[in-house]
């Protein structure tokens, strides 16, 4: 079986002693904790863990985090930078408030300093000016959704970025953001390594999709497939409410359906839901629109949960003969997704009309008012200790590298590792079952339409912008 490289780089030895140390004195591992000096079991299936036939101190095991007795960085000499990539998501602003203030009441940092805009604030050609965050400073950004930082897209020059790090003389950045921002976080790590830099870069991974491998969950999604569920609920409302009510909810999730599975399961009233990860037709006996037909006959109302990923070989098929010219990735390198949710809309109106089964179609997009909210309770302490371990984890001098949650202990993950693949919701676990469950939705829909070809230009523009980062 495939062993994946779990070492964490370091800057080197660490030699200065942590005000923290003698906390740890009364800490050993138990069921609740992990010592520094333990490991974490990456295997947490018996019939995996024996199928590679080691002993139980060679299976792959993973850091844990949390504090160092000793530490690299020279906590009264060290200058920290904080910067915030990509879209939004619930809790932003409580990662960079429980950095801040881990960095200067736990540590004894001096000056921490946000970048502006993402990866721009870095690149002196955007003219982005920077900001000194204090735990004044970021005393109430937990009330507010959003990052105070702001953010962006898109591929900048890691060498601009070391610059930009080498003249401020940051010896810790803290990226927060997704598998994209990730990869640009390794190339800073790499070429400060070139340059023979002393500089940790840690990242806090940020994606509302959950689609991080390794880790549990991702900060904010709870808060945000809590959200989701409300408007299923409201469109619920709406279409029992009229004759042959139709709601239809189109929620994040490009590849990775995690949020309209939740969503679905928390709120109990969809009828269907649509994923990335489960292709399906619309058309015949056993296609969704004649099961929306057949719900809507007998229950008097349907309501569909789609994520944005969903259904794009239907899509994909209907606009084969689209002109040319259309973008097909967005500023990030991700492959620009047509629309499912007003395609859906219309289809279902057509079906249902021709049936005899005039439907009233309620139709819902929350997906920025759901990115845009602060963080609900649980996220909030989730984000807390998400900042503390990446401290804890700067300070001691590692780099390249991302902290989360793994089975309800905190771990160290290569940043390699944290964006080798994309995690999804299983058609054969145990998470979609229950969604099957909860819907009463056949396996499948219909017949699936053949995958469209995409355009050798096309094809060759996105490799091109997602190796730029």
């Amino acid at each position: 079986m495939t062993v994946p490289d779990l070492s964490i780089a370091t800057l080197g030895p660490a030699r200065i002693d942590s005000k923290l140390s003698g906390m740890l004195d009364a800490w050993r591992t138990t069921e609740h904790y992990v010592s520094e000096y333990d490991r974490v079991l990456l295997d947490d299936i018996v019939s995996v863990a024996a199928a590679r036939g080691t002993s139980v101190a060679e299976l792959p095991s993973l850091e844990p985090c949390g504090p160092r007795r000793k530490l690299f960085f020279d906590p009264s000499k060290t200058r920290a930078g904080i910067v915030t990539c990509g879209g939004l998501c619930p809790g932003l602003n409580d990662v960079i408030r429980g950095l801040v203030r881990s960095l200067t009441h736990h540590y004894g940092v001096r000056r921490v300093t946000g970048f502006r805009n993402g990866y721009q604030g870095f690149v002196a050609s955007y003219g982005h000016g920077i900001v000194e965050l204090t735990p004044e400073y970021v005393g109430d950004i937990s009330m507010e959704g959003g990052t105070v930082l702001g953010t962006s897209r898109g591929h900048q020059d890691p060498q601009e970025i070391v610059d930009c790090l080498e003249r401020l003389n940051i010896n810790v950045l803290f990226v927060i953001g997704g598998d994209g921002s990730m990869r640009g976080a390794m190339q800073i790590a790499e070429v400060a390594a070139e340059r023979e830099l002393r500089i940790s870069v840690v990242g806090i991974p940020k994606t509302i999709d959950n689609d991080i491998p390794y880790i549990d969950q991702s900060f904010g999604f709870q808060t945000a497939f809590s959200r989701a569920a409300e408007s299923i609920r409201a469109v619920n409302v709406e279409a029992k409410s009229t004759p042959n009510g139709v709601g239809l909810v189109k929620l994040m999730g490009r590849h990775s359906g995690f949020i309209a599975a939740y969503a679905a399961l928390a709120n109990h009233d969809a009828d269907v839901v649509l994923i990335p990860e489960v292709p399906f037709g619309l058309d015949g006996d056993d296609g969704l629109l004649e099961h929306v037909r057949r719900r809507v006959r007998d229950r008097g109302h349907a309501v569909l949960v789609v994520a944005e990923g969903a259904g794009q070989e239907l899509l994909a098929a209907a606009a084969a003969g689209e002109r040319p010219g259309r973008a097909t990735t967005d500023a990030s390198g991700n492959t620009a997704l047509r629309d499912i949710g007003p395609y859906l809309r219309e289809r279902m109106i057509d079906h249902l009309t021709a049936a005899g089964i005039p439907p009233s179609v309620r139709y819902i997009d929350p997906s920025y008012a759901i990115r845009s909210v602060p963080a609900n309770a649980y996220d909030k302490a989730y984000c807390l200790r998400l900042s503390h371990n990446a401290v804890h984890a700067a300070m001691s001098g590692r780099t390249a590298m991302v902290v989360g949650r793994l089975r309800r202990r905190f771990v160290h993950i290569p940043m390699s590792l944290a964006v080798s693949r994309r995690n999804q919701v299983d058609p054969h676990g145990d998470l979609w079952m229950s969604v099957l469950e909860a819907t009463g939705q056949p396996i499948r829909f219909g017949q699936v339409p053949e995958p469209v070809a995409e355009p050798v230009a096309a094809r060759t523009r996105r490799k091109r912008v997602a190796a730029a980062g």
